[in-house]
């Protein structure tokens, strides 16, 4: 049996694109850090899904759920369509969204979209409903808060208040000159495409593609295979 599994980077889908083309790129790229096979698979929105890939691959599984935090599709969605397809064994390693590399590239997306000292920081999440992954995004916060040494605060695209708009709007009322716009989506599509009508200054690129992501896509796998064989 191949003693070293296979890496299933598993994203969650975009009618658009680019967002689609950026998530191949990153299944690449992974798999030239790593030098292990990679396969991408959607967990939503398109295909073919977590379930029909992970039913076809042979041998040892690791999935990367390529999330922010760990919402309904990490927690649920991916476990159960890993059991439907008779891949219970797999392992599936915890999200991206707490991996030093991945903070490192927001701050990147920050200063290459004009953030300067003393600007007002939203950071712009998808959103959840998910109490887990709602602390999560609460300690992303104020670790990028750390990294600034300035208060950000979180702002919410498609679930959840108070809005980025909102929190555009909050920090102007209170005086702030510039407010500008972290962003803590993966990839383009339609909820970055929402971010040009939030009123702020700027607005920073989704993080991929960067290699810092790839970057924590191969170190989630490696621990995850070391565990698997230990």
């Amino acid at each position: 049996m191949n003693r070293h599994p296979t890496l299933l980077l598993a994203v969650h889908g975009t009618r658009n694109p680019h967002g689609t083309a950026v998530a191949h790129s990153l299944a690449l790229r992974v798999e030239e850090l790593t030098r292990r096979p990679t396969r991408l698979a959607f967990a939503d929105v398109l295909t073919p899904s977590v379930g029909d890939v992970a039913a076809t691959t042979p041998g040892p599984l690791v999935v990367v759920p390529a999330f922010l935090a760990s919402g309904y599709h990490v927690r649920t969605d991916i476990p159960d369509q890993l059991a439907r397809a008779g891949r219970a064994d797999a392992v599936i390693t915890p999200a991206l969204g707490a991996h030093p590399a991945v903070l490192d590239t927001a701050l990147r997306r920050l200063a290459q979209a004009g953030h300067r000292p003393g600007d007002a920081v939203v950071l712009a999440c998808a959103g959840t409903s998910d109490p887990h992954a709602g602390a999560e995004l609460a300690r992303t916060t104020a670790l990028l808060a750390r990294r600034l040494g300035a208060p950000v605060t979180a702002g919410f695209i498609a679930t959840g208040r108070p809005t980025v708009a909102e929190q555009v709007a909050r920090l102007r009322a209170r005086g702030h000159r510039r407010v500008v716009v972290a962003s803590w989506l993966l990839a383009p599509g339609l909820f970055h495409d929402r971010l040009a009508d939030a009123g702020a200054d700027a607005v920073a690129r989704p993080l991929c593609p960067d290699p810092g992501v790839a970057h924590a896509v191969a170190d989630r796998y490696h621990r995850a295979a070391v565990l698997q064989h230990a």
